[in-house]
């Protein structure tokens, strides 16, 4: 796996699902990526995942995947298990698109697909994530486009998707 100073886009790494198994992220070459880090007990999760959901199934035959990666770093706003998150997720928001294992996003214990998405575009404030539901726009060929903030809504990102798709 290639560590977030080799790699040249996130196709360059593997993560693990929901189940533990590993996802060689080089699978979604050719498609248009959503990165978003998830939670399912914050004040932005109703918005976003519905959202996110209306999204992906407007455009998922078109070339969207959006990759949520839960993570328990804000508030400690996702303190379930794998299952629990997934089953959330996907029963209470219709959640189609995959869910990875639960990862830090900042510090030194940062998932290193965190580690080079922040790298490749920092925040306003420095790189460090600073809530739930970052978003990161992944072009076809697995660079990273455009960072929005976690108060910026899905469909409002929208017409930047459209672009990356045609």
């Amino acid at each position: 796996m290639a560590s977030s100073k080799t790699a040249a886009s996130v196709h360059d790494f593997t993560v693990k699902d929901a189940m533990g198994k590993d996802v060689d992220l080089s699978t979604y070459k050719g498609k248009v990526l959503l990165i978003v880090n998830v939670a399912s007990q914050c004040g932005l999760t109703n918005s976003n995942y519905t959202e996110l959901s209306k999204v992906y199934e407007k455009y998922k035959d078109q070339g969207l995947e959006i990759l949520a990666f839960p993570c328990n770093q804000f508030g400690s706003q996702e303190p379930g298990t794998n299952e629990e998150i997934v089953e959330f997720a996907c029963t209470r928001f219709k959640a189609e698109y995959p869910i990875f294992d639960k990862v830090d996003v900042n510090g030194d214990t940062a998932s290193p697909i965190y580690k080079y998405l922040k790298s490749s575009k920092g925040g306003i404030f420095g790189n460090g994530i600073k809530w739930n539901f970052t978003k990161f726009l992944v072009d076809k060929e697995g660079r990273v486009v455009d960072r929005y903030a976690p108060t910026t809504s899905p469909l409002s990102i929208e017409k930047d998707i459209k672009k990356l798709l045609a």
